[in-house]
């Protein structure tokens, strides 16, 4: 190796360390890096609106409240039945009363909005007992888990004109994803042609508070999360339709899979899609198979090919530059190769949804837009040809 070769690779190395930018391997220009400066928020007015939690089975509960507080949400109550888990809860928000019983918030006048991260096939059921008593509805996904509960949660939706939305997380409370959804509103890639999501998650993850390092019954069961398409596959048909406009679309291929866990006979542990819809064209890709060396629940990706350039969005880790963290972007357009550090980027749902349930508005997250994309999940899910793998 020559001395200038030397220290040309010395002077990158230490202009990476220096910057925060990541230099992509084989390209011959330069890869501008910036960080997002952070943002003068204005104060958020406490109060804006009563909010109380029903059932907490898993802790993207934490997320969900975090964010409504954001758009200046009261906390009020909660009822769960779970002692452990409504313990741990309360430590974290003391400002909240036990209730005694479900029907003491939903018959409440003073509450206008109820959260929950319930088992899976008990969240559309709770909330239409929620639109029912004249409150909105924010639950974990999957929201809805059978064509025939989405067929129940939209008619009373039709009914009440209550808000049913869905925190699909993988959007909402990644902050690259949101300066991605930037981005491709500006033009900065042209006319979005096509997604690729790929969605790995870790089984047994005890990283944050967020994750459950020992997995409830109801996990290995399918008839209770729906299946992985369905489950994990939400996020990914949100990202879809949002990111290449769609507004109707059809699943052209589906598949589903338990390839490595025997034991549990009703889990599937792998899963993939071919989509096309009015706005272009998605792959995503979803499984149980983070390896216990990365230092994440998952290596969530998402590409979004455009006709003026790409995004790559890095989600929750960069194996390949060796930054730590998540929330990494990467483009590249006619104008420029280059880097973001989203990690200030503000995130709106939060407030945005706040304001719906004050002003009856649709700016969060449009009702079809939410029960289109779990209904691509369902139609998906319910096609699905079983993979089948030589042992």
């Amino acid at each position: 190796m020559s001395h200038n070769h030397s220290n040309r690779r010395k002077f990158l190395k230490e202009a990476s360390l220096l910057s925060g930018a990541y230099l992509f391997s084989g390209f011959t220009g330069t890869v501008k890096s910036q960080t997002i400066a952070p943002p003068k928020i204005k104060p958020v007015v406490a109060g804006r609106i009563k909010f109380a939690v029903i059932n907490i089975d898993h802790p993207h509960i934490y997320g969900m409240t975090d964010a409504i507080k954001r758009g200046g949400g009261e906390l009020v109550a909660l009822y769960a039945k779970q002692e452990d888990l409504s313990a741990a809860f309360l430590k974290n928000y003391p400002e909240a009363k036990m209730a005694k019983s479900e029907a003491e918030i939903l018959e409440d006048p003073s509450i206008q909005l109820v959260l929950s991260s319930g088992i899976p096939d008990e969240r559309a059921p709770l909330g239409i007992r929620v639109m029912q008593h004249g409150k909105d509805y924010l639950t974990d996904k999957p929201g809805i888990i059978t064509l025939e509960q989405f067929a129940a949660v939209k008619k009373v939706q039709q009914q009440t004109k209550r808000i049913y939305s869905i925190m699909y997380s993988e959007r909402f409370e990644n902050k690259a994803t949101e300066k991605a959804s930037k981005l491709v509103a500006e033009g900065a890639i042209g006319q979005v042609i096509q997604t690729v999501n790929l969605a790995p998650h870790r089984i047994f993850n005890g990283i944050g508070k967020t994750g459950l390092a020992v997995r409830p019954d109801w996990f290995w069961d399918k008839k209770r999360f729906g299946g992985i398409l369905t489950d994990i596959g939400s996020h990914q048909f949100d990202q879809y339709l949002h990111f290449t406009g769609s507004t109707e679309a059809e699943v052209l291929m589906s598949q589903t899979g338990n390839v490595h866990h025997p034991d549990k006979p009703l889990f599937e542990d792998f899963g993939d899609v071919m989509l096309s819809g009015n706005g272009g064209t998605g792959y995503i890709r979803v499984d149980w198979f983070t390896p216990d060396g990365l230092d994440t629940w998952g290596d969530g990706r998402l590409t979004i090919l455009g006709t003026d350039g790409f995004i790559e969005v890095r989600k929750n880790t960069d194996i390949a530059s060796g930054l730590k963290g998540g929330n990494h972007l990467y483009m590249a357009n006619k104008k420029e190769m280059v880097h973001i550090d989203c990690n200030n980027e503000v995130l709106p749902f939060g407030p945005r949804l706040v304001d719906d349930v004050l002003n009856r508005t649709d700016t969060a997250m449009t009702q079809h837009h939410c029960f289109l994309a779990t209904e691509m999940a369902l139609l998906a899910q319910k096609k699905a040809r079983t993979m089948k793998l030589k042992k």
